[in-house]
């Protein structure tokens, strides 16, 4: 199992320490380190600025939204990064949820599978620079119809420097998760736990049977899942670190009816934990929200406690199809993580 860590995003501002945090991963031998997006900081700009002083850690988006660029403006990104570093660039996606959207971006939710795979074919037909670029999809469609109609097929002046940079998917429901296994070279789940491991597995199986031959093989697909890691003696108090990361995403990240980080959990069994948080967060009582998610679900999806337990508890995720645990949490998490695993 290799290890990453997720710089995430922020609000008050660039995360006091980011960039020493990122240059003493790629000191470590850390595999890589990995920036998101919600509707504030973007995904891109941290990852080439902290990135710019690395020489060999890997540089990934988890995740930028596609609703914020078109399909060529995303590929240009990528091959732009993959130049400047020198080939270490992966480039993970993901749909976000119709507030995010919608309501931000100003984009149609309709249809996330099937645009999610218009999207990444017209990637793919840019970072391989084998012809102009043209798309008919009901989606996304190059050239554009009507307009001036001086449009043109057109090809990235810009040469690959690998066609085949991988391109990974954010991914909470079954058909998603499959539709990641089948058209992606990785999928970057949330919320994971080493219990719903075969419900995981049996949706990648799906998307793997649908794979075409032209991609990596099923073999170097990659899972690299963001667990919050918090090192403390106490498994009590670190577990207090990750209750508001929890308490957010089940109460606060998506609507009532259309919430998938909230689906994800109640998929572990916390049906009516989740109905208490988000009733808590609904009402502005954010810190009773955090006070209520169980010690248990943390330790499901998270490592908290002394190194011993986090070592214990290490052996389960070593037994799923993670590939990859992509650490949330300070540097004395990142270095104890990398004793266990080294």
């Amino acid at each position: 199992m290799r290890l990453g860590h997720h710089l995430g995003y922020w609000s008050a501002g660039p995360p006091p320490g980011a960039s020493a945090l990122v240059q003493e991963a790629d000191r470590l031998g850390v595999d890589s380190v990995w920036t998101a997006e919600a509707y504030g900081s973007d995904a891109l700009t941290p990852l080439a600025w902290w990135g710019s002083s690395t020489e060999r850690i890997r540089l990934g988006t988890a995740i930028a939204q596609m609703s914020a660029r078109t399909p060529t403006a995303t590929a240009m990104a990528a091959l732009t990064l993959d130049h400047l570093s020198g080939g270490r660039f992966t480039l993970g996606l993901g749909v976000s949820g119709p507030q995010v959207v919608e309501g931000w971006y100003g984009q149609p939710y309709d249809k996330p599978l099937a645009r999610t795979r218009e999207y990444v074919a017209i990637v793919r037909e840019v970072l391989r620079r084998e012809r102009p670029v043209q798309a008919e999809g009901p989606f996304y469609r190059l050239p554009y119809d009507g307009g001036t109609g001086l449009g043109r097929p057109l090809r990235s002046t810009v040469h690959p420097l690998r066609p085949d940079l991988p391109i990974h998917l954010a991914a909470e429901g079954p058909k998603n998760v499959a539709l990641a296994a089948e058209v992606a070279d990785g999928w970057l789940p949330l919320f994971y736990a080493p219990s719903v491991d075969g419900f995981y597995r049996a949706a990648l199986a799906e998307g793997f049977a649908r794979r075409s031959p032209d991609l990596s093989p099923a073999e170097r697909f990659e899972v690299s899942a963001t667990v919050p890691v918090v090192v403390d003696d106490d498994v009590e108090r670190a577990a207090d670190v990750v209750r508001p990361f929890a308490a957010l995403y089940i109460g606060g990240m998506g609507a009532s009816t259309a919430n998938f980080h909230r689906d994800m959990v109640e998929r572990l069994g916390y049906v009516r934990e989740c109905e208490t948080v988000a009733a808590l967060w609904a009402e502005g009582r954010r810190a009773e929200a955090a006070a209520a998610v169980p010690t248990s679900l943390v330790q499901d999806i998270a490592l908290v406690g002394p190194p011993a337990a986090l070592r214990d508890r290490l052996a389960a995720w070593e037994e799923t199809v993670v590939t990859s645990v992509l650490v949330q949490g300070d540097l004395t998490a990142l270095r104890t993580m990398a004793d266990l695993l080294a």
